[in-house]
């Protein structure tokens, strides 16, 4: 899973680099924040955090687009009991990191665009021994060429409505990462974005 990292780094300095050589008079990139809530269908748990995208103008229909999430740790239910079906809540520790980059093509008339996107990237699930810090979120970060990582296959879509350069968008999609088959998951990202 190593070329993922590479292949997804590589398409971001490239989603850096395009802005020149396809330089425009209005709107050459949009970059943005957002809540992001992953629906592991494997065991029903809503993953929720936080993440950031750029988006780059190939012509005014066309966005080349690279984001990053990560999700916060969950608690989830365990039945430790054999008989009278006790159930206790446990801290799992379990975080999810995932990256996608690729085309999203969109509306370009009003303040509201509608689009459409397809993305591939990588997802990586793993398991923090603590606390969510910045030293062990960049540890876990440095850590995505572990054996928990997966291709992701991303078909979604969704709106932006903008007031002047300041916009709000809304995606939903289906995230679809390879691990012994294909396993199907919702995802849900909101937030503030702003156009340049």
């Amino acid at each position: 899973m190593k070329w993922i990292v590479r292949m997804l780094c590589l398409a971001l300095a490239g989603v850096v680099i395009v802005p020149g050589a396809f330089a425009q008079d209005t709107d050459h990139a949009e970059i943005g924040v957002f809540a992001n809530l992953f629906r592991l269908q494997a065991t029903k748990t809503n993953v929720v955090g936080v993440g950031g995208r750029l988006s780059v103008n190939v012509n005014p229909y066309v966005q080349l687009e690279g984001e990053m999430a990560y999700g916060f740790d969950q608690a989830f239910n365990s039945n430790f009991a054999t008989t009278g079906g006790a159930v206790s809540v446990q801290r799992s520790h379990f975080r999810v990191i995932d990256g996608l980059f690729g085309p999203k093509l969109q509306t370009n008339r009003g303040p509201v665009r509608l689009f459409v996107t397809a993305k591939g990237g990588f997802i990586h699930f793993g398991f923090g021994s603590g606390a969510v810090t910045p030293g062990s979120f960049t540890g876990e970060v440095g850590g995505l060429e572990s054996d928990n990582m997966n291709a992701v296959f991303y078909p979604g879509g969704g709106a932006e409505a903008f007031w002047g350069p300041i916009g709000l968008r809304l995606d939903v999609g289906d995230e679809i990462y390879f691990n012994n088959g294909a396993h199907n998951n919702l995802r849900v990202a909101i937030g503030p974005t702003i156009r340049f």
